[in-house]
């Protein structure tokens, strides 16, 4: 059983990352344009698009590409805008490449998006379960019938909420309440008690998670037990996540849970040089990219190029990945 635990460090903010990556491209070059689908402004996907744009438009001059990041729904709406060609690339969760590759999940009536491919993986992502001071649920089992956020509809967050209830047998009509607010507008609604409780996938530390802690004693709750084991078991896509003691403001214990990766996708109509291009500006930079995101500092190479990955490797990515001795 495979055991993700998450680091804590002193949260940073990425500030128009995303818009470091939009400057002018010389004059006299040939440029492609790249555009990266991420997720909401609050979350941890639009600064990673935003990071990785910035890497991408410092080595213009030499490879032509300017690479630009769009805030969207989230994974599933970046995986059907990458099937209609409306994305070059996307970062998704990696439960949700697994079913958009393979045609199942909510992507069943579509059938599998056979030109899906892998580029490298990023940061984890655990199922978090964020409720007010004045809830007294100690474990996600105990949430039923209390008023939940649930995420807005085509986001991975969705997605992740969904798939757990369908394993406790639960529908939305167990909810007191079933609200579908984008991650922008949850904490807020927290603290303001308009819900209880928020059900985020997102990685750590996020400013998603501190600002309900910071402004109205909001905690983090456990999500384990059996339902969750037999999930992780049954998954390659999921595994076990510890959220360590003092990872937020008056977190005395560990939080256990259970989640996925963030990965980063393309399609085979992407041109070869292109992924290549994106993945050295990446790689090559590699300790400049871990430092643009705390979530970022569990990074290691080897993990990136094969962890939660189910769809094909793209050539462009795996042509980087054999010349540097990572394949």
């Amino acid at each position: 059983m495979r055991v993700t635990r998450i680091t804590g460090l002193a949260l940073g903010t990425v500030a128009g990352l995303a818009m470091l990556g939009m400057q002018p491209a010389p004059a006299d070059a040939q440029q492609r344009f790249v555009t990266i689908g991420t997720g909401g402004v609050t979350g941890v996907y639009y600064p990673t698009g935003g990071a990785i744009c910035r890497l991408v438009n410092q080595g213009r001059q030499d490879h032509g590409i300017r690479c630009s990041a769009e805030s969207t729904a989230g994974s599933v709406f970046n995986l059907n805008s990458l099937r209609e060609g409306e994305l070059d690339f996307g970062v998704v969760q990696s439960d949700w490449q697994y079913h958009s590759y393979n045609g199942s999940g909510p992507f069943e009536d579509q059938g599998p998006h056979d030109d899906l491919r892998a580029v490298f993986s990023i940061h984890p992502e655990p199922f978090t379960v964020v409720v007010r001071p004045d809830v007294e649920a100690e474990n996600f089992e105990e949430v039923k019938g209390l008023r939940v956020n649930v995420g807005n509809p085509g986001s991975g967050q969705r997605g992740t909420v969904e798939r757990l209830m369908e394993e406790y047998g639960w529908t939305m009509d167990d909810f007191a309440l079933a609200s579908e607010l984008p991650s922008r507008e949850q904490s807020a609604s927290l603290c303001d008690n308009r819900i209880d409780v928020v059900l985020f996938t997102v990685g750590h530390p996020s400013g998603s998670i501190q600002e309900p802690i910071a402004t109205c004693d909001a905690r983090l709750i456990n999500v384990e037990g059996d339902v969750v084991d037999e999930l992780v078991e049954a998954n390659p896509y999921y595994f076990h996540a510890t959220l360590p003691e003092g990872m937020y403001p008056g977190q005395d214990t560990e939080i256990r849970t259970f989640g996925v990766g963030a990965t980063f996708v393309t399609t085979a109509d992407v041109p070869e040089d292109a992924v290549y291009a994106l993945v050295k500006s990446v790689f090559d930079n590699f300790s400049t990219f871990k430092g643009l995101h705390p979530a970022f500092d569990v990074l290691e190479m080897e993990t990136m190029v094969e962890e939660g990955l189910t769809a094909p490797l793209h050539p462009g990515a795996r042509r980087y990945y054999e010349e540097e001795g990572l394949l």
